[in-house]
């Protein structure tokens, strides 16, 4: 049913009842609807919306004001201008937001590329777990705190040094024989995998000390203190560096032994001299045996050869008995008076005696007094 209103007396608008939209009939006021009080149209109105034939809701209008609201929060800007901003045209903060977006993308840029350098491993780790080994050369990851590289020196060649060659600290182990030496050492070691290394050890350096020494006190109790200090130092060494790599092997550690240096096995300083004058007497008695061979050599190398020129003769002996015989004689005579200075000869109508050295002593002497 249309809306009327009822007129009472000359005043249209006193008797006048209100709308069941809650404005007077007067064209100022709004409906719900968006559309001025009063009859919207001709029609008449429905049971659940709006009169019929009335227009559209206007939405657009409440939209409008809740961007300006928007815009006044965000901007501070007064309402009916643009992005709150008195009328400009743009965002006053727009720069800061370039600023703030250059800044991320260069931290994501700087955390994102990494370089190993000739002679490193980098370890990437992702969430805090192995995920992969890089090689030396320029590499890309995820963004730190995702993605975390831990370079480490792959090639280097580590030494670690158990006791001290000047004697500052003694090294003391049992021999086999049960005595005492003091013995200093190095271990040469290098990196065969980086993430073993990180990951399952500890501290390496601890470790590889410790199962060093541990191999060398197996190896000392087996060998004597003469061999330890002598002619055994470089197998005892080299078995070492095998034992120490069988058990890091085992630990999985990612280590490579590349030796064993023993640079000083001596007895413990308390008996040093003791040791020193012993070690001397058997020099000496060493010294004497090897004289003893050699003059054995000598005398036997001697009688060798003294037993050929007799076999030698006796061919001759063999072949002219006469000859051989009277020739020896002459020899071996010659050989005595050879070294007396008298001089005898059998002949007749010689005289058998010749004071030789007695005419030597006169003819000497007078050639003394003519020079003179």
């Amino acid at each position: 049913m249309p809306f009327e209103n009822n007129e009472e007396g000359g005043d249209k608008g006193a008797g006048r009842k209100r709308n069941p939209w809650g404005s007077g009939g007067d064209g100022g006021a709004r409906t719900p609807w968006g559309s001025p009080g009063g009859r919207s149209g001709a029609g008449p109105r429905g049971e659940d919306g709006p009169p019929r034939g009335s227009t559209t809701p206007d939405f657009d209008d409440f939209i409008r004001r809740s961007q300006e609201r928007l815009r006044e929060m965000a901007g501070g800007g007064r309402p009916g201008t643009r992005f709150g901003g008195g009328g400009r045209s743009s965002l006053p903060n727009l720069p800061w937001l370039w600023i703030a977006g250059g800044l991320l993308l260069l931290a994501v840029g700087s955390t994102s590329a990494y370089r190993i350098n000739a002679g490193e491993r980098g370890v990437v780790t992702r969430l805090g777990q192995y995920h992969k080994t890089s090689s030396p050369g320029f590499h890309l990851k995820l963004p730190a705190p995702i993605d975390h590289v831990i370079k480490v020196q792959f090639e280097n060649i580590r030494t670690t040094e158990i006791g001290s060659p000047q004697g500052t600290a003694e090294n003391l182990m049992i021999t086999g024989d049960q005595n005492i030496i003091d013995i200093a050492y190095a271990v040469r070691w290098r990196l065969s995998n980086a993430e073993q290394f990180l990951f399952q050890l500890k501290d390496p350096d601890t470790t590889v000390r410790d199962v060093t020494e541990a191999a060398m006190r197996e190896m000392i109790g087996r060998a004597t203190l003469d061999n330890a200090i002598g002619p055994e130092r470089a197998a005892i060494a080299e078995e070492v560096a095998q034992r120490t790599q069988e058990i890091l092997d085992s630990y999985r550690s990612g280590i490579r032994i590349q030796g064993v240096d023993i640079r000083q096995a001596d007895p413990p300083a308390a008996v040093d001299e003791a040791f020193k004058d012993v070690s001397a007497a058997q020099q000496d008695a060493q010294q004497f045996l090897n004289q003893a061979r050699a003059y054995a050599q000598q005398v036997q190398a001697q009688a060798q050869g003294a037993t050929a020129a007799f076999d030698k003769v006796y061919e001759e002996y063999r072949l002219a008995p006469e000859v051989t015989r009277k020739r020896m004689y002459l020899e071996t005579m010659e050989q005595v008076l050879g070294k007396v200075d008298k001089t005898i000869i059998e002949a007749p109508g010689v005289q058998s005696y010749l004071p030789l050295s007695e005419l030597q002593r006169r003819a000497q002497a007078n050639r003394a007094g003519a020079s003179q």
